[in-house]
Protein backbone atom coordinates (compact mmCIF):
# COMPACT_ATOMS: atom_id res chain seq x y z
CA UNK A 1 0.00 0.00 0.00
CA UNK A 2 1.23 3.48 -0.86
CA UNK A 3 1.90 6.06 2.11
CA UNK A 4 0.42 9.63 2.39
CA UNK A 5 3.11 11.00 1.05
CA UNK A 6 3.06 9.44 -2.18
CA UNK A 7 5.73 6.97 -1.62
CA UNK A 8 5.40 2.78 -1.89
CA UNK A 9 6.58 0.95 1.19
CA UNK A 10 9.27 0.90 -0.88
CA UNK A 11 10.35 4.08 -1.18
CA UNK A 12 9.95 4.61 -4.99
CA UNK A 13 7.70 7.21 -6.13
CA UNK A 14 4.52 5.79 -7.92
CA UNK A 15 4.61 7.53 -11.28
CA UNK A 16 1.93 7.44 -13.74
CA UNK A 17 2.10 7.46 -16.93
CA UNK A 18 0.42 10.76 -19.10
CA UNK A 19 -1.61 9.03 -22.13
CA UNK A 20 -2.89 12.42 -23.63
CA UNK A 21 -7.01 13.10 -24.53
CA UNK A 22 -9.06 12.25 -27.13
CA UNK A 23 -7.04 15.58 -29.63
CA UNK A 24 -3.84 14.12 -29.36
CA UNK A 25 -4.45 10.91 -30.86
CA UNK A 26 -6.25 12.14 -33.39
CA UNK A 27 -3.66 14.53 -34.28
CA UNK A 28 -0.95 12.10 -34.54
CA UNK A 29 -2.99 10.40 -36.98
CA UNK A 30 -4.20 13.23 -39.02
CA UNK A 31 -1.06 15.10 -39.19
CA UNK A 32 0.14 12.45 -42.08
CA UNK A 33 -2.75 13.33 -44.53
CA UNK A 34 -2.16 17.37 -43.87
CA UNK A 35 0.14 18.85 -46.21
CA UNK A 36 2.04 23.24 -45.76
CA UNK A 37 2.14 25.00 -48.95
CA UNK A 38 4.17 27.85 -49.80
CA UNK A 39 3.88 29.64 -52.98
CA UNK A 40 6.19 32.31 -55.35
CA UNK A 41 3.97 34.94 -56.85
CA UNK A 42 4.83 37.79 -59.22
CA UNK A 43 3.13 40.58 -58.82
CA UNK A 44 1.56 42.16 -62.26
CA UNK A 45 3.42 45.70 -63.44
CA UNK A 46 0.84 48.24 -64.15
CA UNK A 47 -0.04 49.20 -67.17
CA UNK A 48 1.03 52.64 -68.30
CA UNK A 49 -1.76 55.03 -68.56
CA UNK A 50 0.23 56.81 -71.58
CA UNK A 51 0.74 53.86 -74.07
CA UNK A 52 1.94 56.09 -77.00
CA UNK A 53 4.25 57.99 -74.85
CA UNK A 54 8.28 56.64 -73.56
CA UNK A 55 8.19 55.62 -70.54
CA UNK A 56 11.04 54.26 -68.52
CA UNK A 57 11.92 50.94 -67.77
CA UNK A 58 9.85 48.82 -65.53
CA UNK A 59 11.21 48.14 -62.08
CA UNK A 60 11.79 44.60 -61.25
CA UNK A 61 8.72 42.54 -60.22
CA UNK A 62 8.19 41.62 -56.31
CA UNK A 63 8.25 38.43 -55.30
CA UNK A 64 5.03 37.62 -53.01
CA UNK A 65 5.43 34.92 -50.91
CA UNK A 66 2.06 32.97 -49.81
CA UNK A 67 0.97 29.79 -47.24
CA UNK A 68 -1.37 27.54 -46.91
CA UNK A 69 -2.36 24.29 -46.03
CA UNK A 70 -3.69 21.05 -48.07
CA UNK A 71 -5.28 17.98 -47.30
CA UNK A 72 -3.92 14.53 -49.08
CA UNK A 73 -6.74 12.76 -50.59
CA UNK A 74 -4.83 9.98 -52.44
CA UNK A 75 -1.86 7.74 -51.97
CA UNK A 76 -0.07 8.46 -55.07
CA UNK A 77 -0.28 12.47 -54.10
CA UNK A 78 -3.59 14.31 -54.95
CA UNK A 79 -3.81 17.01 -52.64
CA UNK A 80 -7.03 19.56 -51.76
CA UNK A 81 -6.87 23.13 -51.07
CA UNK A 82 -8.29 26.22 -51.11
CA UNK A 83 -8.50 28.19 -54.41
CA UNK A 84 -6.94 31.26 -53.36
CA UNK A 85 -3.80 29.28 -51.90
CA UNK A 86 -2.84 28.62 -55.46
CA UNK A 87 -4.55 30.77 -57.69
CA UNK A 88 -1.82 32.99 -59.91
CA UNK A 89 1.20 31.11 -58.55
CA UNK A 90 4.19 31.08 -60.39
CA UNK A 91 5.81 28.38 -57.95
CA UNK A 92 4.09 25.91 -55.56
CA UNK A 93 5.86 23.61 -53.27
CA UNK A 94 4.38 21.11 -51.03
CA UNK A 95 5.89 20.08 -47.83
CA UNK A 96 4.95 16.76 -46.72
CA UNK A 97 4.93 15.23 -43.25
CA UNK A 98 8.03 13.42 -43.53
CA UNK A 99 9.72 16.60 -44.10
CA UNK A 100 10.08 16.50 -47.91
CA UNK A 101 9.25 19.49 -49.87
CA UNK A 102 8.35 18.52 -53.91
CA UNK A 103 7.30 21.26 -56.29
CA UNK A 104 3.33 21.05 -56.50
CA UNK A 105 1.09 21.18 -59.83
CA UNK A 106 -2.59 23.34 -60.10
CA UNK A 107 -3.91 20.97 -61.83
CA UNK A 108 -7.82 22.20 -61.05
CA UNK A 109 -9.70 24.73 -59.31
CA UNK A 110 -13.52 26.14 -59.15
CA UNK A 111 -12.93 29.95 -58.27
CA UNK A 112 -16.13 30.35 -57.71
CA UNK A 113 -16.25 27.83 -54.60
CA UNK A 114 -12.57 28.19 -53.49
CA UNK A 115 -11.15 24.65 -54.32
CA UNK A 116 -8.71 23.40 -55.94
CA UNK A 117 -6.54 20.11 -56.90
CA UNK A 118 -2.54 19.85 -56.44
CA UNK A 119 -0.56 16.99 -57.84
CA UNK A 120 3.05 16.27 -56.37
CA UNK A 121 5.37 13.14 -57.22
CA UNK A 122 6.38 11.51 -53.95
CA UNK A 123 8.81 8.26 -54.09
CA UNK A 124 6.87 6.90 -50.85
CA UNK A 125 2.99 6.50 -50.94
CA UNK A 126 1.09 9.06 -49.06
CA UNK A 127 -1.52 9.03 -45.89
CA UNK A 128 -5.19 10.38 -47.01
CA UNK A 129 -7.22 11.50 -44.45
CA UNK A 130 -10.27 9.60 -44.05
CA UNK A 131 -13.51 11.41 -45.64
CA UNK A 132 -16.80 12.19 -43.53
CA UNK A 133 -19.64 13.50 -44.49
CA UNK A 134 -20.43 17.24 -43.65
CA UNK A 135 -24.24 16.82 -44.15
CA UNK A 136 -24.21 14.03 -41.21
CA UNK A 137 -22.67 16.30 -38.91
CA UNK A 138 -24.38 18.03 -36.29
CA UNK A 139 -24.45 21.42 -34.23
CA UNK A 140 -22.60 21.06 -31.29
CA UNK A 141 -20.30 18.92 -32.53
CA UNK A 142 -16.55 18.91 -31.11
CA UNK A 143 -14.18 19.76 -34.52
CA UNK A 144 -10.62 20.15 -34.74
CA UNK A 145 -8.64 21.87 -37.21
CA UNK A 146 -5.10 21.59 -38.29
CA UNK A 147 -3.38 23.82 -40.45
CA UNK A 148 -0.36 26.10 -40.90
CA UNK A 149 -1.30 29.86 -39.45
CA UNK A 150 1.35 32.49 -40.27
CA UNK A 151 3.71 29.43 -41.48
CA UNK A 152 3.57 27.83 -37.99
CA UNK A 153 3.62 24.46 -39.37
CA UNK A 154 1.31 21.48 -37.13
CA UNK A 155 -1.11 23.87 -35.75
CA UNK A 156 -4.38 22.57 -34.36
CA UNK A 157 -7.32 24.52 -32.36
CA UNK A 158 -10.36 22.91 -31.52
CA UNK A 159 -14.06 24.09 -30.91
CA UNK A 160 -17.77 23.63 -32.15
CA UNK A 161 -19.92 23.46 -35.48
CA UNK A 162 -21.55 26.18 -34.81
CA UNK A 163 -23.91 26.46 -37.64
CA UNK A 164 -24.38 24.42 -40.98
CA UNK A 165 -25.43 25.19 -44.84
CA UNK A 166 -24.53 28.93 -44.57
CA UNK A 167 -24.19 30.80 -47.50
CA UNK A 168 -21.71 33.89 -47.51
CA UNK A 169 -20.60 36.31 -49.49
CA UNK A 170 -16.33 37.15 -49.95
CA UNK A 171 -15.26 38.84 -52.86
CA UNK A 172 -18.19 39.13 -55.17
CA UNK A 173 -18.70 35.31 -54.97
CA UNK A 174 -21.47 33.38 -52.77
CA UNK A 175 -19.79 30.28 -51.14
CA UNK A 176 -22.26 27.64 -50.26
CA UNK A 177 -22.93 24.20 -47.79
CA UNK A 178 -20.69 26.85 -45.21
CA UNK A 179 -20.11 24.94 -41.96
CA UNK A 180 -19.55 27.59 -39.15
CA UNK A 181 -16.85 27.10 -36.30
CA UNK A 182 -15.45 28.71 -33.38
CA UNK A 183 -11.93 27.18 -34.22
CA UNK A 184 -9.35 29.60 -34.97
CA UNK A 185 -9.05 29.97 -38.95
CA UNK A 186 -5.75 32.56 -39.16
CA UNK A 187 -4.38 33.11 -42.79
CA UNK A 188 -2.27 29.92 -43.92
CA UNK A 189 -4.96 27.58 -42.45
CA UNK A 190 -7.21 27.83 -45.07
CA UNK A 191 -7.38 24.28 -47.10
CA UNK A 192 -6.52 22.40 -44.00
CA UNK A 193 -8.84 20.10 -42.49
CA UNK A 194 -11.91 20.31 -40.02
CA UNK A 195 -11.83 16.77 -38.38
CA UNK A 196 -14.56 15.77 -36.24
CA UNK A 197 -13.57 13.08 -33.11
CA UNK A 198 -13.88 9.97 -35.60
CA UNK A 199 -10.98 11.17 -37.48
CA UNK A 200 -12.96 12.28 -40.53
CA UNK A 201 -12.76 15.25 -42.61
CA UNK A 202 -15.83 17.12 -42.44
CA UNK A 203 -15.00 20.46 -44.24
CA UNK A 204 -11.94 22.78 -45.34
CA UNK A 205 -11.35 25.51 -43.68
CA UNK A 206 -11.74 28.47 -45.64
CA UNK A 207 -11.08 31.96 -43.95
CA UNK A 208 -12.23 33.84 -40.76
CA UNK A 209 -14.63 36.43 -40.63
CA UNK A 210 -12.64 39.76 -40.31
CA UNK A 211 -12.62 41.60 -37.19
CA UNK A 212 -15.01 38.53 -35.82
CA UNK A 213 -13.28 37.19 -33.40
CA UNK A 214 -14.37 33.28 -33.17
CA UNK A 215 -16.10 33.11 -36.44
CA UNK A 216 -14.50 30.86 -38.70
CA UNK A 217 -16.04 29.18 -42.01
CA UNK A 218 -15.03 25.77 -43.68
CA UNK A 219 -16.45 24.48 -46.60
CA UNK A 220 -18.42 21.36 -46.35
CA UNK A 221 -17.10 17.86 -47.51
CA UNK A 222 -20.14 16.82 -49.33
CA UNK A 223 -19.73 20.12 -51.73
CA UNK A 224 -16.61 20.11 -52.22
CA UNK A 225 -16.41 16.11 -53.21
CA UNK A 226 -19.19 16.50 -55.67
CA UNK A 227 -17.35 18.93 -57.61
CA UNK A 228 -13.59 17.35 -57.54
CA UNK A 229 -15.84 14.12 -58.70
CA UNK A 230 -16.71 15.55 -62.26
CA UNK A 231 -12.16 16.22 -62.65
CA UNK A 232 -11.66 12.69 -60.77
CA UNK A 233 -14.04 10.76 -63.68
Amino acid sequence: MGTPNGRRKSGKLRIRRHSGGGFVRLFRKARKGVVFIRTLKREEEPQSSFPFFYTPAPEPKEVVLGIGTGIVLTRDGLILTSEHVVNGAQTIFVKTFDGKVHRGKHVWGDAEQDVALLKIDSSVPLAPLPLGSSGKSKIGEIVMSVGNPLGLENSITSGIISGKHRKVKISERELEDIIQTDCAINPGSSGGPLINRQGQVIGMNAFMAKNKNGLGFALGIDGILARIKRYLK
